[in-house]
Parts: C-alpha cells; structure tokens; sequence
C-alpha cells in the first residue's frame, strides 16, 4: 500500500519499540520524538486531519482537540488502562471510538503494590538515602530507621477488581489478614483467599496498610478525604496505585 494511502496516525509522545515498526507497517505516522507533554497548540497543529489519535495519560482530550483533528478522526486510543483523560461522552457524539488497553498490567500492578507496602514498612527509601549519603560511618542505633511489620499486619484493599485479586493474593504470602469493601461482594473469592467484605469505614479503621485499586468517576473522586483519613489509625499507610484524584491530597 502507497503511504498516501494509508490512514493517518498521530501519536503525543515517544513509545518504545517495536510500538513505531508495527504502527508504520500499516499506518501513516507522526510522532512526537519528545516524552513530555504537548502544548495545546501543538497537539492541535498535529491532530489536524488524523484519521487516529494514540495519547498518553497526560494529554487531555476534549472537544477543541476533536475540532481541532476534524472529521476524518475516527479512533483515538488510550495507551493506558484508564481513559479519563479523554472526553468519552464528546466522542460518542462523534461517533469517535475510544479504545483502552485493560488487564496488560495487572500483575505488574499488583508487585508494584507489595512494592511499595514493603517499602513504605521499611523504611527503605530513607535508609537508602542514608547509605548513599555516607551516614553509615557515624554508628547505629536501635531506633534507626525502625519500621512496620507486614507479616500479620491487616490490609485493607479497596477495588476488588482483577489488580485487587492480585495483591490479596500476594498478602497471602505475608500472612496479611485481608479485608476488602468493593461496589460488590465477590463470595468466591472471599472463600478462596480467606478475605473478609467490610464497609468502607471499618475497613479504614482496623487497616494497617490501605491499597487503593478503583477507576476514577463521579463515585470515587475524593473518596478518601480528611473525614476518611481521620479514622485511620495514626501509624498506618495509605497505597494509592488507581488515579490519584480519588485522594484529596490537601487533606493528607
């Protein structure tokens, strides 16, 4: 097929290979060499005439970049498992379908998790930084950078969607007591790892770890604010690895 021919794509930022080689084997390309985010006026310079659009997180879509693309945009896709960034309701009105890329990186998700519990328990990032400063060679102390246990700590996981399964299954290897409130009850599972449903509230006072794994809406916007956090006890961690507006930072 000619490269005339063939369907334009832009694509807002640098994807690694072999993203580049297969898109070009069947689409014309334009693609931002750059991994920061656009300015306005320029994705808006480079979306006209599109026939699809390939964005990051970062990159709002709204109806200006839709007017801005024309109507040969048919497709605008998602290099994320979330899609919020894009105004889906305008581009259905557009008939412009918008495509995601879910379960890619739930395993992922989930270890980045574990990750991130084990080393927020431990210290580890502070302990880190002292090493590397040098700090060692002025001695130790009993007390230096004493951590949590997470062996018999309770989780509290909220979104027991596929990345919640996950991790509930990797707290099992830590002999976490799990617990969990979702939009619904999944009984199997409760059998299957031994976790426990709790409302919202208990769930945030009895967790020693809270792992956020909910999609970003109307419900989940702010849903852990400074009424939330305040029944929380005063040593336990929050894990947010969803959208961080479900959070209302200003009240951390």
């Amino acid at each position: 097929m000619d490269i005339t021919s063939k369907h334009k794509v832009y694509v807002t930022r640098k994807i690694p290979e072999p993203g580049p080689s297969i898109l070009k084997k069947h689409f014309q390309i334009n693609m931002n060499p750059r991994v920061d985010v656009l300015k306005k006026e320029t994705l808006f310079e480079n979306v006209r005439d599109v026939d699809a659009l390939l964005c990051m997180l970062g990159d709002n879509i709204d109806a200006k970049v839709m007017d801005a693309a024309g109507p040969n945009l048919k497709v605008i896709s998602c290099y994320s498992v979330g899609y919020d960034h894009v105004d889906i309701y305008e581009a259905a009105k557009r008939k412009i379908i918008v495509t995601n890329t879910p379960n890619v990186l739930a395993n992922a998700t989930a270890d980045l998790t574990f990750s991130l519990i084990l080393t927020a328990a431990r210290n580890i990032v502070n302990a880190d930084r002292h090493v590397r400063n040098g700090n060692w060679k002025f001695g130790w102390t009993p007390d230096l950078f004493l951590g949590y246990d997470v062996h018999g700590s309770t989780l509290g996981i909220i979104g027991l969607g596929e990345i919640g399964i996950l991790v509930a299954k990797r707290a099992r290897g830590f002999d976490m007591q799990v617990i969990y409130y979702s939009k619904t009850r999944k009984h199997q599972i409760e059998s299957e790892l031994d976790i426990t449903f709790v409302p919202l509230e208990e769930l945030l006072r009895r967790s020693d770890f809270v792992s956020i794994h909910v999609s970003l809406n109307k419900d989940s916007f702010h849903m852990i604010d400074e009424s939330k956090i305040k029944l929380m006890k005063k040593t336990a961690f929050i894990i947010n690895t969803s959208r961080g507006k479900v959070i209302n930072e200003q009240d951390l």
